[in-house]
């Protein structure tokens, strides 16, 4: 039987920091004074774990919060804060302009995430997991993952008020559906956490924060960014229409992956859920969310594009992470956190 997922008011923790500028973000929000870096910023590896777990740790003040952070719910708009965060998410950005692939269009970025190989596909995690189907690294999946999943569809709300008309329509569509169609026990979080349960994981809003690796924390700042950023919402579009475009067959597989491993009906349901769910909300992002806003605004087509292909290079260079640690038989998490993926603590 399913362990049920429980309930927690509490915020997660403050996370232990990982160089200069995330130290400075956590020592400033326990004391309730300003950020001290020393200029640290000026050099962060755009993708590397300070500055990742900084951006994680201020974009986070926008949605739980933080135990042990004094106030933190008026901090959510103090300057010092959002300036660091500002300096933060420039080279961030500017990395990945850089990298990411720049497509012709915003249809042709999405019709080369449609094409599907017709075997298994290596650089893939789903298709990975699906043939292997081994339980450590599905609970290590899921610990990771949760870092989204549990406020799931929570950073492409930010867009319900930078859309109008088909668009908004379309997107606020989807996001019902996403947060349980007006059913508490149906809000996707909730269903994620359900599984985390019937894994035997820790299903508490961020608990694995210290335990995820910078490659997982890009994928959420990633959404945050163009959240907050009125002129990204054509970058969130993009990024939102590519979730939903990869996510059904993707789900599919990861549920296949669970059956084999022997996981519960809890574990299975959630995945279960995205293949019908997604397939439809595919066809409404492309007709309704992405048409209806390029009708309206038809010069950001090229930020659309810029979306999924930031997606893709972060997914991707998750996924690398991933298969290399599991192709290695060594763990994906930090360090130090393995145990915490096998088992819940008591």
């Amino acid at each position: 039987m399913t362990t049920p997922a429980r309930s927690r008011l509490t915020r997660p923790r403050l996370p232990e920091p990982r160089g200069p500028v995330s130290a400075g973000v956590v020592e400033a929000l326990r004391s309730g004074g300003s950020p001290v870096t020393g200029g640290a910023e000026a050099t962060a590896d755009p993708y590397g774990e300070d500055l990742q777990l900084a951006l994680y740790v201020l974009y986070e003040l926008h949605y739980q919060g933080f135990e042990g952070a004094p106030a933190d719910d008026s901090r959510e708009w103090d300057p010092g804060l959002l300036a660091l965060r500002a300096t933060l998410e420039q080279p961030f950005l500017a990395a990945l302009r850089a990298d990411a692939e720049r497509p012709a269009s915003a249809a042709a970025a999405l019709d080369a995430l449609l094409v599907e190989p017709a075997g298994h596909r290596p650089g893939s995690v789903s298709h990975h997991l699906r043939r292997t189907h081994r339980l450590p690294e599905l609970r290590e999946y899921a610990a990771l993952r949760s870092l989204y999943h549990l406020k799931e569809a929570d950073p492409h709300a930010w867009m319900i008020p930078r859309l109008r008309g088909r668009a908004k329509a379309g997107l606020v569509a989807v996001e019902y559906d996403e947060f349980g169609a007006g059913r508490a026990e149906d809000v996707h979080a909730r269903l994620y956490a359900e599984l985390m349960a019937e894994l035997g994981l820790e299903p508490a809003y961020g608990h694995y924060l210290d335990a995820a690796p910078a490659a997982v924390l890009a994928t959420v700042n990633l959404m945050s960014l163009f959240g907050l950023h009125r002129a990204l919402r054509g970058a969130l579009v993009g990024h939102f229409a590519a979730v939903e475009v990869t996510s059904s067959p993707g789900s599919r597989r990861l549920a296949d992956a669970l059956r084999k491993a022997g996981a519960g009906p809890a574990a299975v349901r959630f995945y279960e859920e995205h293949v019908e769910a997604d397939a439809v909300h595919e066809q409404v992002v492309r007709r309704d969310v992405v048409a209806g806003l390029l009708a309206d605004e038809p010069e950001l087509d090229a930020d659309v594009a810029f979306g999924v292909a930031a997606t893709s290079l972060l997914e991707d260079r998750l996924g690398a992470l991933l298969l290399d640690a599991w192709t290695r038989d060594r763990s994906a998490l930090l360090p130090g956190h393995h145990a915490e993926a096998v088992a819940r603590p008591a």
